[in-house]
């Protein structure tokens, strides 16, 4: 294996490298922005759409920026999904042909240019930036924008590229506390070069990099009135800070969302670029990208686990991608061809996955599996649901969601950014809560509410279900007593949210009451029956029992459940259970073959029926009827 990289381009066939990447672009920009229409908006793209509403310098999550853009396209497109996106879309679209002007540059005219340009194109986790108005779009042109101004300094310094240095800096500044590493490995790689060293002696870098600084002066002023909240998340309460093997999964996962063929391309671009002998700028790009993703892989062992953090390395592939096509040429030409297949079938997965959770019943049908795509589902529905409660409540209902997820998912579709949010583990998990008690927006509960009437909203799915009884009692020491919801199922139940109308009179020793709580023990999700086949598990609703449980296929009854056996576990595990009926709170029941309409897959679900008049009905689970 050769120790450096030959970046000289003969020339030839430039035309059809040019074509391809042009009508690729083409394809990918058409089909961003149909699927950006339509994919429902991811619960942190909410959050971000009720910060541009409340426009500020700096947010407890992120710096200004991404807040900013949604404002700009909302105002310009309307309060809609594409305008939200908007802004994002454009960056997405100008990323390749920037690195094709920077390749162009930098190495001359040639198929390499294209190549590159077409690798931004079709790397999954760059190809599809804009299609989710998140700070990684932001972030990711400041990357660009900051390697085009490196490489410019590397010839020679002047006023041009102090400027680009001193916009990309600024615009990383306000996308995301994590491009503080890009800014780390820039003066690293710059202080490892001879050339770089002399241009970090110029006045003029000194006063691109005072402007990059100036950028983050809002956010560094937002923590040091805040207690530090944002810098505390991001740096400390998010992670654990502790070795652990987790840190072992990056490889494959980054071959995963990279493409296999292109990941080695990459690993091998940054290897033999970074060494002595090349090129000052082939040296650059193969440091900064180098150590980005080097860093982030030593940081997997110790940092965040519960969180998405596959994407992180991206900026660090943008440095690499200059160096792919000149390591492609040295491969056989059927690897390049798998390469560049693989890539492209990359791509159209994540616009596959993301066009299945844009359609209702291709996202019901994944309800059951790990990956479902809870953070997209069930918004639409909940909204329409909310609406169709407040036409039958009372005048000046006030809407209350559980946790910032409801609450800014409700005030997108709704067009209304002050909806009021409870304390709930989730906001203090995503680290918006903070914000939430700035705008005034977090509730401690009725007392705040006064006398009039509320409609509550509570997602039953946003906690671990180990913890959902305990959560439902701190919602009635919040709240009350919980008078009967009503259910939405989403997707089979995977989704799930509880609306609660409440009153102004609370009786000061009422008990909690807390919605139904259920489990299947027989068959298992997913299990293959013979007809006839027992359904059993058990159920309870806390402050007053249950009399009776139905057994439902695909919503439809089809038993009776013997209700009241004995299963004393119940109250053993969930300790602070106070329905009355323990231990008799099991069931079973027997479907016959002539309850069912026929073998295939169907949806095994349960209606519990509370003493005190409420009907639940239960999340589903897939069983197979042979």
């Amino acid at each position: 294996m050769p120790n450096a990289i030959d970046m000289r381009d003969g020339g030839v066939r430039v035309a059809p490298a040019q074509r391809t990447f042009i009508a690729a672009w083409a394809v990918v920009s058409i089909l961003k922005i149909v699927v950006a229409t339509q994919l429902p908006l991811f619960v942190d793209e909410a959050f971000y759409w009720q910060e541009g509403q409340h426009l500020a310098w700096a947010y407890s999550d992120l710096p200004g920026l991404t807040a900013w853009l949604i404002r700009l396209g909302v105002e310009i497109a309307g309060n809609n999904h594409f305008g939200v996106r908007l802004p994002f879309l454009l960056m997405g679209a100008a990323l390749p042909w920037m690195m094709v002007g920077i390749v162009r540059r930098e190495f001359g005219e040639g198929r390499a240019p294209w190549l590159a340009g077409l690798a931004t194109l079709l790397l999954p986790l760059a190809g599809t930036l804009g299609i989710m108005a998140l700070p990684d779009v932001p972030m990711a042109l400041a990357t660009v924008l900051c390697i085009d101004a490196g490489t410019r300094l590397l010839r020679r310094v002047d006023h041009g590229s102090a400027v680009v240095l001193a916009l990309g800096l600024a615009i990383g500044a306000l996308s995301h506390y994590r491009f503080i590493a890009v800014i780390g490995v820039g003066v690293i790689a710059l202080a490892l070069l001879p050339s770089g060293r002399r241009a970090l002696r110029d006045p003029r870098v000194w006063v691109a990099i005072a402007f990059g600084a100036a950028a983050w002066v809002p956010l560094l002023a937002w923590n040091l009135e805040n207690a530090e909240a944002g810098l505390r998340f991001q740096l400390v309460e998010r992670h654990p800070w502790s070795l652990h093997a987790s840190g072992l999964g990056f490889i494959p996962l980054q071959a995963l969302f990279v493409t296999p063929l292109m990941f080695a391309a990459l690993v091998v671009a940054g290897w033999r670029a970074s060494r002595p002998g090349n090129p000052e700028v082939v040296r650059l790009f193969g440091l900064l990208g180098g150590l980005v993703v080097l860093g982030f892989f030593v940081l997997g062992f110790f940092a965040d686990t519960e969180r998405v953090s596959f994407h992180w390395p991206l900026p660090g592939y943008l440095a690499l991608i200059a160096l792919v096509p000149a390591v492609l040429a040295g491969w056989p030409r059927w690897l390049r061809r798998v390469t560049w297949i693989l890539a492209g079938a990359g791509l159209a997965a994540v616009f596959a996955y993301y066009i299945a959770v844009s359609i209702p019943s291709l996202r019901a049908h994944s309800a059951a599996w790990k990956w479902y795509p809870s953070n997209f589902a069930g918004w639409d529905v909940l909204a329409d649901a909310v609406g169709e409660e407040l036409a039958e409540l009372p005048e000046g209902t006030r809407v209350v969601a559980d946790n910032f997820k409801i609450g800014a998912e409700l005030g997108f579709r709704m067009d209304d950014a002050r909806i009021a949010v409870l304390d709930h583990p989730r906001n203090r998990f995503h680290g918006h809560a903070p914000q939430l008690q700035l705008w005034g927006l977090e509730t401690a509960g009725r007392r705040d509410w006064g006398a009039g009437p509320v409609l509550l909203v509570v997602g039953a799915t946003d906690v671990p279900y180990h913890s959902l009884l305990r959560r439902y009692h701190q919602l009635c020491a919040q709240v009350g007593p919980l008078p009967p919801p009503r259910v939405l199922n989403v997707d089979h139940g995977s989704q799930r949210f509880l609306l609660f109308a409440l009153d102004g009179d609370v009786a000061a020793d009422a008990p909690c009451v807390t919605p139904a709580m259920a489990w299947v023990d027989t068959p298992v999700s997913g299990a293959a029956v013979e007809l006839p086949f027992n359904v059993e598990g058990w159920a309870f609703k806390d402050g007053v029992g249950l009399s009776r449980v139905e057994v439902l296929l695909d919503g439809v009854v089809v038993a009776e459940a013997d209700y009241g056996l004995e299963n004393p576990g119940v109250a053993g595990y969930w300790e602070i259970s106070t329905d009355p009926s323990h231990p008799r709170v099991g069931f079973r029941a027997t479907i016959e073959a002539a309850d069912v309409p026929g073998a295939g897959r169907r949806w095994l679900g349960l209606r519990l029926h509370g003493k005190d008049g409420s009907v639940e009905e239960w999340r589903e689970q897939p069983v197979i009827i042979e």
